[in-house]
């Protein structure tokens, strides 16, 4: 055996999973069809080799890939070992990287703050900031990414976009990399690109390397230190690819001359499905194969040719030993990467700063040109309640929207993220609230400025603007996207489509101010078991606010049958409303309104410190929710 300072052994693997993928109501209750997918896998893989595991879909490439990073579904029997050390799900976290079939990076970073982000959630500060900086440079040398360094995610070639995704796991420095289809997708060129830069860095930095492929091509033979190939989940061949071809060609199997061997003996390990007597007949032959690697290949398997020319000078010390970043660490990385995604340079960025700090202001902006001019007559009451019902309602139907555009690309980021152990999900809310809170904040002051002040809707007793009413005016509608946010985010947790999920908050929405909005529907005239159930809904609070702050003592106060300032009065007796307190009692319980049912709906205080009350339980619930482990099959969704 060659003098190899990383060894990874797999010792008579036997793995049980789902073999079809089941109804929803199967996987939530446990009960998918399940059966052997790997059967007695054994081989092994030493530091500065690249291995790749071939056979047709179904075989078990990725099945054998979840069991090596011990995040497959079932029971597992047998040894997994990495420098005689058994395999677990913390040591191969700390040690080993996974690339997935399918892998979403941030779209709003350049490749170069992609993988400066990663850095910083992946390496201990131990080593230092210079350190992690050289490492960055070094990964994207390694990757031929140097030139690209600048480009935004989102404006990369699929080429460069995998080499990126295969830097984010490069840049902890991995004993063991495994990568699920790494070409996929790409063109020949690309292919062999991708699969040489590979070889490179297993042999550079003595690292081990396992690739899977379903349709691999001749021209990248000589970077294949070791093949496998699987077939049902059983093993045809593994060992050396120098020695493939003369073990096929002792039991009689040689390889054509102008045949891709690679390819070739591929299709020998795959079982016919054209016909039944072809199906009987290559079954038979492959389980036959089967028996004769497990009587006759062990030398294969161990052999591991002659040493290859590392430089064990160069990262003798894998930087993953040096740990993983503290929690603040991780904190400020997160929070640090959310605004770095708000560039207005990329178009992504600008996305991400229009729906954040545009997207409200330009509707209320609207709302001022629609009703400007407000005058303080009789015939502006329906249309003050109606624009406070706007604002309501326009504020919680873009928060919606607005979350699901912004919220998804982290939302699959984390899972990702989490999967790898980098951080866990309240640590996750908590940054991302920390980062959008202010900026939601902010978004929702400006957009109430330009109603509030453009159409007066200040106390008119107060010298100067109404600073104060201005601030509970604007503080309440954010209470009311932070809300809608949280609730957003809720259902992003389990929906994976970002349409979806707005569509479902937006419905829940239109339910909360059918109810408890006081505009559509009056509170007092609600049956009882409603005006109870609007309790539990923050648009009644948030409403109540913004109507006592509008209409309580304000307003023309007109004496009794008076036409005074009643140009389009139509009622026998004079003005409808001799005030804004007479239009309020049309929709609230409080003592004016004569109806002693001991119900008092307006307190300006209380029910704004309900609002936020509100928002603070939703924020609970979603740190609750992330911690609580999600069956997998929902989790699955977002990663592949």
């Amino acid at each position: 055996m060659m003098n190899s300072e990383f060894v990874l052994e797999l010792i008579s693997v036997f793995h049980t999973g789902p073999v079809e993928p089941g109804s929803c109501v199967q996987k939530l209750v446990g009960n998918v069809p399940t059966g052997v997918i790997l059967k007695d896998v054994s081989l092994e893989i030493h530091g500065g080799e690249l291995m790749a595991i071939l056979g047709s879909k179904g075989c078990g490439k990725r099945a054998l890939l979840e069991v090596i990073s011990r995040r497959a579904q079932g029971p597992t029997r047998g040894q997994i070992l990495l420098n005689h050390v058994p395999m677990s799900l913390r040591l191969f976290q700390d040690s080993c990287g996974y690339v997935t079939h399918k892998t979403q990076l941030l779209e709003g970073l350049t490749a170069k703050q992609t993988l400066e982000y990663a850095a910083k959630l992946s390496l201990s500060s131990k080593i230092g900031s210079s350190m992690r900086s050289t490492r960055v440079r070094q990964v994207l040398a390694d990757l031929a990414l140097t030139q690209v360094a600048n480009r935004s995610v989102d404006h990369l070639t699929p080429s460069e976009y995998r080499r990126l995704v295969i830097g984010v796991q490069l840049i902890k420095d991995p004993l063991v990399l495994l990568l699920d289809e790494p070409a996929w997708g790409l063109d020949p060129l690309n292919t062999y690109f991708v699969i040489s830069i590979l070889s490179n860095h297993a042999k550079k930095y003595n690292r081990i390397i396992i690739v899977t492929m379903e349709k691999p091509r001749s021209d990248i033979l000589p970077f294949l230190d070791r093949v496998s190939y699987l077939c049902l989940g059983d093993v045809v061949y593994t060992g050396s690819t120098r020695l493939m071809i003369d073990y096929f060609r002792s039991i009689g199997f040689p390889c054509p001359e102008l045949e891709n061997p690679l390819m070739y003996y591929l299709c020998l390990s795959t079982v016919d499905r054209r016909s039944r007597e072809r199906f009987i007949d290559s079954n038979n032959q492959i389980a036959a194969l089967v028996e004769k690697f497990k009587l006759e290949g062990g030398p294969y398997r161990k052999y591991a040719g002659p040493p290859p020319d590392v430089d064990h000078s160069e990262h003798k010390i894998p930087l993953s030993a040096y740990g993983r970043p503290g929690v603040f660490s991780t904190l400020f990385a997160l929070l640090g990467r959310g605004f770095a995604m708000m560039n207005p340079a990329g178009s992504v960025g600008f996305q991400q700063l229009f729906f954040r700090l545009l997207l409200l202001p330009s509707f209320f902006f609207l709302l001022w040109n629609f009703y400007f001019e407000l005058k303080p007559l009789q015939r502006s009451f329906l249309s003050r309640g109606g624009l406070l019902f706007n604002c309501i309602a326009g504020t919680a139907y873009l928060a919606a929207a607005s979350t699901s555009k912004t919220f998804a690309q982290h939302r699959t980021r984390y899972y990702h993220e989490a999967r790898e152990g980098l951080y866990r999900g309240p640590l996750f809310i908590m940054t991302y609230n920390l980062f959008s809170i202010p900026v939601s904040y902010i978004n929702a002051m400006a957009a109430s400025a330009i109603v509030f002040f453009g159409l007066g809707l200040g106390d008119t007793a107060v010298e100067g603007p109404d600073w104060m009413g201005w601030v509970i005016f604007g503080s309440v509608l954010w209470a009311v996207w932070a809300f809608v946010e949280q609730q957003t985010i809720a259902l992003m947790m389990i929906v994976k489509s970002s349409y979806s999920a707005a569509a479902t908050s937006v419905s829940l929405t239109t339910f909360y101010l059918l109810i408890a909005s006081a505009s559509l529907r009056s509170l007092v005239g609600l049956p009882d078991w409603l005006y109870y159930l609007s309790h539990v809904i923050v648009f009644r609070y948030a409403a109540a606010v913004l109507h006592e702050q509008a209409f309580l003592d304000k307003l023309p106060n007109l004496p009794v049958n008076s036409t005074a300032d009643c140009p389009d009065n139509n009622a026998e007796y004079g003005c409808r409303y001799r005030n804004g307190t007479y239009y309020l009692l049309e929709r609230y319980h409080f003592p004016e309104n004569g109806l002693d049912l001991g119900r008092h709906d307006l307190d300006l205080w209380y029910n704004f410190g309900l609002c936020f009350s509100f928002f603070g339980g939703m924020l609970v619930l979603n740190l609750v929710l992330y911690l609580v482990p999600l069956p997998s099959f929902i989790k699955s969704k977002f990663r592949d």
